[in-house]
């Protein structure tokens, strides 16, 4: 069963989360990226449970409404503070000493990285959705004439109305973005409930403002990682997911879905849950 549950890791951050399993199982922390929520993996949550892990979904920094410092203040959104909201999301659910599974979608997967490569002793495995390397994407970025033009929404994000357009006609850019995309109506309004509010959406577009336009490098990855790449994701093309393969010295399963966009968890939730557990299984913590 999922439960709703509020987990408090600083004073001022308090993040929406859903939960399944036993809390002394081996936890599953999954990050999502952005234009989405905690609600990405509601599919997978009970299928992990079941399977005799501890899940865990926040809706991170901004999304929560209890955790979103002000949008203006970048600063409060710099990646290193997300990192740290991430470990620290795991040492309060009781595995700050304990070692768990990451899985990380878009910008969740940048954060997923970050923490792989810093701290490969805290993760059993890596699991990636949508979010290549960060090395071999800026190499995409400069060897691949088409990742620049799906990556163009990383400058227009930075524009001060970016917010306002987003949700402008009951938000029609990030309805019709999912739809695209292959993401079930139902699930679309899920995602809104976290993200379809001013405050919100300024707060997301914040991960992007306090970044802004580079991508830095971080280097090779030490831990057992699965990567997850839809053909028909917009935003990631195949040299930048196909590279990724260089930047992993661990085992490594790169899993190319064809059809799938860029959010497979809503479009195809059992080929996700399969090869989760599966990768789960054959890594354990």
């Amino acid at each position: 069963m999922v439960e709703f549950r509020r987990i408090v890791t600083k004073p001022g951050l308090v993040f929406d989360a859903s939960v399944a399993g036993e809390a002394a199982a081996p936890l599953v922390l999954l990050l999502h990226g952005f234009a989405v929520s905690r609600h990405l993996y509601d599919a997978q949550m009970p299928a992990l449970a079941q399977s005799g892990f501890f899940a865990v979904a926040p809706d991170q920094r901004g999304y929560s409404a209890g955790a979103r410092p002000d949008p203006a203040d970048f600063a409060q959104y710099d990646i290193e503070r997300l990192i740290e909201d991430a470990l620290d999301l795991a040492a309060a659910v009781g595995h700050g000493a304990r070692r768990f599974h990451l899985v990380g979608h878009d910008w969740g997967g940048s954060l997923a990285w970050e923490i792989a490569h810093r701290h490969p002793d805290r993760l059993g495995s890596l699991t990636m959705l949508s979010r290549p390397h960060p090395d071999a994407f800026g190499r995409a970025l400069r060897d691949d004439p088409e990742q620049p033009h799906r990556s163009r929404h990383h400058k227009a994000f930075l524009d001060p109305g970016a917010a306002a357009g987003l949700l402008a006609e009951d938000a029609k850019w990030l309805r019709t973005r999912h739809a695209a995309n292959g993401v079930p109506r139902a699930a679309t309004e899920k995602h809104l409930s976290v993200l379809g509010d001013p405050q919100a959406m300024e707060a997301a577009l914040a991960w992007y403002r306090a970044r802004g336009t580079v991508h830095r490098p971080i280097g090779p990855v030490a831990v057992p990682t699965l990567f997850l790449w839809g053909d028909a994701d917009d935003t990631v093309g195949r040299m930048a997911a196909e590279g990724t393969r260089d930047f992993v010295s661990a085992p490594y399963r790169f899993e190319v879905m064809p059809g799938v966009g860029h959010y497979a968890p809503d479009q195809v939730p059992e080929r996700v849950t399969a090869l989760l557990l599966e990768h789960l299984a054959r890594h354990p913590v």
